[in-house]
């Protein structure tokens, strides 16, 4: 029996029994548990921390949000921990759609914001009702065909003859023709990779809608084969003209075949999996809505990259990449995304602010801002216990370090005109 488990970063997952389980403590089932001790060693062998151990029957999620799906059925979606009132799993859940509408860089018609505002459907469920949604407007647009090159015996004469194969046939066949010619049809990889897509999301899908809209689908497709090599299909991907209606499937379509999703858990297992660490979510994020409002006369780079720490033997060493730098005529400001929960009053443990953190903004500033110094930026999610900006950092040398809070709900910077920042609307 399939279950549906929803949580949160930083949740616990146990095979015990759970009494009152809530988005911080959920019980599954032994075999899920074993695969994701399983799949524990597999990341952390690349680099992604998933999953800690709480004890002999527990594990404890990472900051990584997204959908898992185990072999034996459970699926389990895991929630940013932003909200502590009533309907937060609700509220969490359209937020992360938002989030991921925005880091696939979606038009507003593709992230389909009403959408994001009423589907209340698991996340999983979500992607693919979109996909399937954008897929059937290919269909009404109709499926691009293209001509495709065959070689093949045949019992009659069709194209070209290919002469040299021809005399090589054995006596008992020389009835048949070897013959080339050109067929006209749907077997592109563009189409072969909705197919893919389609056949996962129908296999994948629990819901009696998103079923019955694949299996419609599937009747349309059914001439099209699976891609068999999703990179060389994704690569060949034209974006021409004519191929104007694809463009708001194929984001959707590499979701589904986990190609945007930085980690994966299918391997041999091709359940729905699809993880993002939060912090890079945060930063795609708050990073999409500075450009937005950033005045049009300033300069916006995202992930500047062209200072180094130091010079070793004539060569310059360990680059230094804040997330986006503004520049206008007479200065420049360092902005940095830090997904991490701060306390306003908590003065003594220095609101949780990072050490490592401040060292980091302090090199940004010497090497970006120059010796007249300027202004930086750490910006967290905001919070009940982080609603306003905190007290200006003096780090010397003429920088001032600000930290600002995010409303993530509302898609603002709370407290921008503290640091001066050049924003062409609030």
């Amino acid at each position: 029996m399939k279950q549906q488990v929803t949580v949160r970063e930083f949740a616990r997952l146990t095979t015990a029994a759970v009494t009152e389980p809530s988005l911080d403590y959920a019980q599954i089932s032994a075999s899920a548990f074993n695969w994701l001790c399983g799949s524990r060693a597999r990341l952390a062998s690349n680099g992604a921390d998933l999953l800690h151990f709480y004890d002999a029957r527990s594990l404890r999620l990472d900051n990584y949000v997204g959908v898992l799906e185990t072999p034996c059925g459970t699926r389990i979606e895991i929630l940013p921990k932003v909200h502590d009132r009533p309907g937060a799993e609700a509220a969490s859940r359209r937020l992360l759609r938002r989030m991921i509408a925005v880091a696939l860089d979606m038009k507003p018609r593709e992230a389909g914001t009403s959408d994001l505002e009423s589907f209340n459907a698991p996340l999983s469920e979500w992607v693919i009702a979109k996909f399937l949604a954008e897929l059937r407007h290919v269909v009404k647009r109709g499926l691009r065909c293209d001509y495709r090159n065959v070689e093949e015996n045949s019992g009659f004469l069709r194209g070209r003859l290919d002469v040299p194969r021809q005399m090589r046939q054995p006596l008992g066949r020389q009835h048949r023709f070897e013959i080339r010619h050109d067929l006209f049809g749907a077997d592109r990889a563009e189409n072969r990779l909705l197919r893919r897509a389609l056949d996962q999301a129908a296999t994948a899908t629990q819901s009696p809608e998103n079923w019955r809209l694949a299996q419609e689908l599937r009747f349309f497709l059914h001439e099209v084969p699976q891609s068999t090599n999703v990179n060389a299909d994704l690569r060949a991907w034209q974006g021409d003209r004519l191929m104007a209606h694809y463009r708001g499937v194929r984001p959707w379509c590499e979701l589904i075949l986990h190609r945007q999703m930085p980690y994966s858990l299918v391997g041999a297992w091709h359940g729905i999996s699809m993880l993002l660490p939060m912090e890079r979510l945060f930063e795609r994020y708050v990073t999409s809505y500075l450009e937005r409002v950033t005045n049009a006369r300033v300069t916006f780079r995202r992930q500047a990259a062209s200072e180094f720490l130091c010079v070793h033997e004539g060569e310059r060493m360990f680059r230094l990449q804040p997330d986006v730098l503004l520049e206008a005529a007479d200065r420049r400001w360092v902005l940095d995304m830090k997904w991490k929960q701060l306390d306003s009053s908590d003065r003594v443990n220095k609101y949780g602010i990072s050490q490592a953190d401040l060292y980091q903004l302090f090199a940004y500033g010497v090497k970006y801002l120059g010796p007249e110094g300027g202004e930086l930026v750490l910006i967290y999610p905001k919070s009940a216990s982080f609603a306003h900006p905190l007290s200006v950092f003096d780090l010397g040398k003429g920088l001032r370090l600000h930290a600002l809070p995010f409303d993530l709900d509302q898609q603002e910077l709370v407290g921008f005109a503290n640091a001066a920042l050049p924003m062409a609307t609030t």
